[in-house]
């Protein structure tokens, strides 16, 4: 092989470790179950994120796709209350 080819390679790699290994710093600090509620239909999500408001988010966005059709709809559930939130256990 060629030296660019090989040099390209190894920082390809080495990117893709960075990445993998960045991605799974932490994810599991905070545990947040949330239910929403939306045009009669009941969804419950739980998520886990670095803090606890993006564990928050990410659980009311998995809530919210489960029980909307379409992107108006899913914007409307995303800026409901939710019907209930539960910290969880990280583990």
């Amino acid at each position: 092989m060629k030296k660019p080819v090989v040099w390209i390679a190894l920082a390809f790699v080495a990117l893709v470790g960075w990445l993998m290994y960045s991605s799974l710093q932490g994810v599991a600090d905070h545990r947040v179950e949330v239910c929403m509620s939306y045009n009669g239909r009941d969804n419950c999500r739980t998520s886990l994120g670095k803090t606890e408001a993006e564990a928050k988010r990410t659980a009311t966005d998995n809530a919210c796709a489960d029980i909307t059709n379409g992107m108006t709809e899913i914007v409307s559930c995303q800026n409901t209350p939710p019907r209930s939130v539960k910290v969880l256990t990280a583990n």
